[in-house]
């Protein structure tokens, strides 16, 4: 077999989610002069991106002070919030106090996939080599077993393994430091994280799924800026979960799904759940007549502040939800992917190298934040209003 092509950097990022951007743009900002690429699986950045999403700006603000003369193509001011608890099929009940982790003054809702195209050129105007089209298959390491790049993955190979007749072998990237920002349950980082073990004096990961429509309301229906977050049906109290819908600009509105995967009940399916979600009363007479422009699913991660696993490893790092960052009573994790991202490059700038990193980390805001509600999704184990007292 012909010996790899292989491509050097300084540092390599994986992943083009809203801590891979982040952190690239701010260390490109920092360090101008070193070279650094980041690669992305999806055939284009943002495609992989499925979030609701409303975010706080102010990691935003830091990164791009200038961002509001030339916000993203969604970007829509949070304005009402709402807050019901659905008691069956039909009726609910508006809680007059909105909790507030579900305070949302001052925020934008987005689409999370234009947020990352749009930083996408924000990050290679200063320099960095964005890839998307990049499947990393696995990590690659030194001779004293460091970390030292990824290899990308074949293309053209049969399900036998034979290769096809448009066959072409994966690169090897490399690079001295390799930066994690896959999202959650992230190839490589799963595989990091085993060989490490980086989780040994962690809880237990916990996750969730999330499932999210794209609506095209009739004209005048919507509301651009109003929050709406839900409890209750069609969820058992036994299970973790509940609903968000958020109105956006042109009449379109993103509804969800969460529900905790700790679920026992074996017959619960929650797409089946989303579908019922959607007749409720309180949903149904605004989607009657719209339709979905696009839908999808993802795994969120739930563990929190004590299931964050050590951060560094010898030749790399973990930020965003590779690392397990969300923080789940807000239902939001995109500043600390980015806050998480951007310390990691100034830790990056100062030092050179990953030691030091975790626990730069665990000093930070970021941490200050998780620690703050770590005893609220554990909290749920209990049913659902143990959880909300």
């Amino acid at each position: 077999m012909s010996e790899r092509e292989t491509m050097q950097y300084d540092v390599i990022t994986v992943g083009a989610g809203p801590a891979g951007l982040a952190f690239a743009i701010r260390l490109k900002q920092l360090k101008p002069d070193l070279n650094v690429c980041v690669i992305e699986k999806a055939s284009a950045i943002g495609a992989q991106i499925l979030s609701g999403a409303v975010i706080e700006p102010q990691p935003l603000n830091e990164l791009l002070p200038e961002w509001g003369a030339n916000p993203p193509p969604i970007c829509v001011p949070a304005g009402k919030d709402e807050f019901w608890w659905l008691r069956d099929h039909q009726r609910a009940t508006k809680f007059p106090i909105v909790p507030p982790q579900l305070h949302n003054h001052g925020n934008f809702i987005v689409s999370l996939g234009a947020l990352c195209a749009w930083l996408a050129p924000q990050a290679e105007a200063l320099g960095v080599d964005v890839f998307p089209g990049f499947a990393a298959s696995e990590a690659i390491f030194d001779d004293a077993g460091a970390v030292r790049g990824v290899r990308i993955g074949d293309m053209g190979v049969a399900r036998d393994g034979s290769h096809k007749p448009g066959y072409t072998e994966g690169i090897d990237i490399v690079a001295p430091i390799t930066v994690l920002g896959e999202g959650c349950r992230g190839s490589i980082s799963k595989q990091l994280i085993a060989r490490y073990r980086l989780d040994a004096d962690s809880d237990p990961q916990t996750y969730g799924i999330g499932l999210k429509e794209l609506w095209q309301l009739p004209e005048g229906r919507g509301e651009p800026g109003k929050i709406v977050h839900t409890l209750g049906w069609p969820l058992d109290p036994a299970i973790y979960g509940g609903s968000f819908l958020y109105h956006l600009d042109k009449d379109r509105v993103a509804i969800g799904f969460v529900a905790g995967l700790d679920y026992a009940d074996p017959e619960f399916k929650p797409f089946e759940a989303f579908q019922q979600l959607k007749n409720h009363a309180l949903f149904k007479p605004l989607l009657e007549g719209g339709e979905i422009l696009s839908a999808g699913a993802r795994a969120i991660i739930e563990g929190g502040y004590q299931s964050l696993p050590k951060v560094e490893m010898p030749g790399a790092m973990l930020i965003g939800d590779s690392a397990g960052l969300v923080n789940v009573p807000k239902i939001k994790g995109t500043h600390q992917a980015m806050r998480s991202g951007m310390l990691a490059a100034e830790h990056l700038a100062e030092t050179g190298k990953c030691a030091g990193w975790d626990a730069k980390l665990r000093a930070s805001v970021v941490m200050k934040e998780l620690r703050k509600v770590r005893n609220i999704r554990p909290g749920f184990n209990k049913g659902l209003w143990f959880g909300l007292a």
